[in-house]
């Protein structure tokens, strides 16, 4: 039994999420060969060009150390940015507790502050006498 519990040891996983409007990122990293997946398919094909080079921003900034685990990103709703800044963060914060490294947050958040916090912001209910959350109907009697 010794054995297999030195073998589980090594073979640590990490889970965290982000947010971003309306779209939810649960990032899952475990020990592997630098593999990245996002919805099941590899960054390498995930378009639009400027939505994976978001995501790829906090693995370019732990650099070599990304070689050796496997990231696998589940995102549901919200728009292809928003899913793309939601992924970054949930990648970034795993980042950090696998490796636990504080460096690294410090790295971070020097770099943008977003990577590690998730944005509160969201869309404000509609009102009443009103299209939307902001325009009124207008008036015709002044």
């Amino acid at each position: 039994m010794s054995n297999e519990e030195g073998k589980d040891e090594g073979k640590k996983a990490v889970t965290r999420s982000g947010k971003r409007k309306e779209a939810i990122a649960k990032a899952t990293i475990r020990q592997g060969k630098g593999r990245i997946r996002i919805n099941t398919a590899p960054l390498e094909i995930y378009k639009p060009e400027m939505a994976k080079l978001k995501v790829k921003e906090p693995i370019q900034l732990v650099g070599d150390r990304s070689d050796e685990v496997d990231i696998t990103v589940n995102i549901e709703g919200g728009g292809i940015m928003g899913q793309a800044d939601a992924a970054r963060t949930a990648i970034a914060n795993c980042l950090i507790d696998y490796f636990e490294d504080r460096e690294l947050e410090e790295l971070f958040k020097e770099y943008d502050r977003s990577l590690l916090v998730s944005d509160p912001r969201r869309k404000l209910p509609k009102q009443p006498m009103g299209r939307g959350a902001r325009s009124k109907r207008q008036k015709s009697y002044r």
